[in-house]
């Protein structure tokens, strides 16, 4: 079956449908070739309306709402160079609106801020647009209006999700009966508006969908449990987990590299993914994930050829070091080998003699776990079938944005211009067909070890913890080989006692939460909801200061308020005083 997205017949960019009331008749007439509820309201018009709404999941409705890479369904910005897990990378004078916000020092006139705003309200009101006019269709089956609705309650929840992350839990909450004026105030929490949402979906949305990429009920249950832990309702969220769990409907892929490729596309792994595509008939591929086409190794010969964003950090690198297969506590007191500096004398590293390395690069013999190099591309290393990782080879800049490469949701050079985009105005070919996982059954898992071990569950915690690791653990036939066919480096991954006390349970919990998401937008959010990111992000900043690392973050912290991103000034100055902006900005 071919994906939603292949069925777009009516392009809605922002389209807020309303009827206008007047006494005069003339004006009530309907002018002809225009869209309207009238129009609408029948199962073309709907599938139009539901597909724009879907359409908004990667983050972009156009330029009008922005550079295409400040608002991204991934949270690559947002929750991942915010945070310790990344780099901006390239280098400083490449989208500098970005700079910033890597230090935690964007303000209410930052581009980027407003595009996350415009671009998620945008699908709030497609969303919006699919249940009011499948609500007033006449003629239409019940049934089918009942599914068009619940799957705009659906994205709606999302999209108000995503703001809520962003920009606080008082929000503007825009439903379907809003005034037309937009003028709504946040004054008030709306986590409940977005329960009853996801809610609403999951009663009436079907376990599966004849075409992949629509919501079901179990990715509306997933959301909603997922809804319930930020707020720290963890039984509320367990219950629905455990439903999920037990349903036997999902399971992980055995290879950690197919979760990130196109092997992965709608598999028994996810709960929910955007839906990429690309050499279809759309211009420049905007239809696969543009929004990341920034993020691929800087070298024409690499994958994309552009342009050197994302880049991992190196505090993220050291995370992944264990002794005896476990994580290691003080993991950032030095750091995993790698190859910065290796044009400038650096010892242990590489030496240069005239352009030629005259002492070979090897990589760091310090165990560590297999995931890192699933995650980070570094040298030494085979990049997915491109070959070794060659080091500074694909890297823009690397005293500004470090050694390491982004690996996740990479395209294979097998794929290349089948998977790929075939070729783009600009350069940049790194827009793929890999999909996106909003929610995958390896976050099931674990929102439901936090969830235990929140409660007091710790045995039963540890062994769902203990699961995701098994899939790495279990599978060593493919974790990362060298072409003689061993091990790329010195891999070890061991289980963890399932007897820990709450405290040691819940440290191995948000370590494994970052093992396995590294790299995948959950970062920032997860510091900020376990109230630790001042200290984490300031830790951070101290070592990353430090003679060698990133210059450019000398003089970074991270004050409280910056749990909360700033609303817009424009926003705020076309609410008509409706709108207050969040504390500290």
């Amino acid at each position: 079956m071919k994906k939603l997205y292949k069925y777009i017949t009516v392009l809605l960019v922002g389209l807020s449908v309303f009827v206008i009331s007047c006494q005069d008749d003339f004006l009530e007439i309907t002018p002809f070739g225009t869209l309207n509820e009238s129009v609408l309201g029948n199962v073309d018009g709907l599938d139009g309306l539901l597909v724009a709404a879907y359409a908004e999941l990667d983050g972009w409705a156009g330029w009008s709402t922005g550079p295409v890479w400040d608002a991204v369904g991934t949270n690559w910005l947002m929750a991942d160079v915010t945070s310790d897990d990344a780099y901006k990378g390239t280098d400083a004078g490449d989208q500098p609106p970005m700079n910033p916000v890597e230090r935690n020092e964007h303000d209410p006139a930052s581009r980027v801020t407003l595009t996350n705003w415009q671009a998620w309200y945008d699908g709030i009101a497609r969303s919006n647009d699919v249940i009011k006019v499948a609500s007033g269709a006449e003629g239409l089956d019940a049934g089918l209006a009942a599914q068009y609705i619940a799957e705009g309650r659906f994205l709606r929840a999302h999209y108000h999700f995503q703001l809520v992350r962003l920009f606080g839990s008082k929000i503007p909450y825009v439903d379907e009966t809003a005034p037309s004026d937009g003028i709504i105030p946040n004054d008030r929490e709306i986590w409940g508006d977005i329960e009853a949402d996801f809610e609403a979906a999951a009663n009436a949305l079907p376990t599966s969908q004849a075409q992949v990429g629509r919501a079901t009920s179990w990715a509306a249950k997933g959301l909603l449990a997922r809804t319930r832990l930020y707020q720290g309702n963890y039984s509320g969220a367990l219950s629905l987990l455990n439903e999920i769990i037990n349903s036997g409907q999902f399971s992980m892929i055995s290879n950690f590299s197919d979760v990130h490729g196109t092997a992965g596309n709608n598999g028994p792994h996810s709960l929910f993914q955007i839906q990429h595509s690309v050499n279809d008939g759309v211009p420049d591929g905007e239809a696969g994930n543009y929004g990341e086409v920034l993020n691929n190794p800087h070298n024409g010969s690499a994958a994309g050829g552009c342009c050197g964003f994302f880049q991992p950090s190196h505090n993220l690198v050291n995370a992944f070091k264990t002794v005896n297969g476990l994580p290691v506590a003080n993991f950032n007191d030095t750091d995993l080998g790698h190859d910065q500096g290796c044009f400038a004398n650096v010892p242990d590293c590489c030496t240069e003699d005239g352009g030629t390395c005259t002492v070979p690069y090897a990589v760091d013999e310090h165990p560590v776990d297999p995931r890192l190099d699933f995650t980070v591309g570094r040298k030494g290393v085979p990049y997915l079938d491109w070959g070794i990782h060659p080091g500074i080879g694909y890297i823009r800049d690397q005293a500004y944005g470090g050694p390491f490469s982004p690996k996740k949701r990479i395209f294979k050079l097998a794929e290349q211009g089948t998977n790929s985009i075939n070729g783009h105005s600009w350069g940049a070919n790194g827009a793929t067909a890999i999909n996106y996982n909003i929610l995958r059954y390896a976050d099931v898992l674990l929102m439901a070890a936090e969830c235990e071990i929140e409660g007091g569950s710790t045995s039963r915690g540890m062994e769902l913890i203990n699961q995701v690791r098994s899939r790495i653990k279990d599978n060593s036939d493919t974790w990362v080989k060298l072409p003689d066919g061993s091990n790329a480096a010195n891999y070890e991954i061991e289980l963890y006692d399932t007897g820990l006390g709450q405290s040691a349970a819940r440290d191995a919990l948000r370590s494994e939460r970052r093992l396995e998401f590294g790299m995948e937008g959950h970062r920032m959010f997860d510091l900020n909801r376990w109230g630790i990111s001042v200290q984490v992000m300031n830790d951070y900043y101290a070592k990353e200061s430090q003679p060698g690392k990133r210059a450019y973050l000398v003089g970074a912290s991270f004050a409280p308020h910056r749990v909360l991103n700033p609303i817009p000034q424009q926003a705020i100055d076309r609410s008509v005083g409706s709108l207050t902006q969040n504390a500290g900005y």
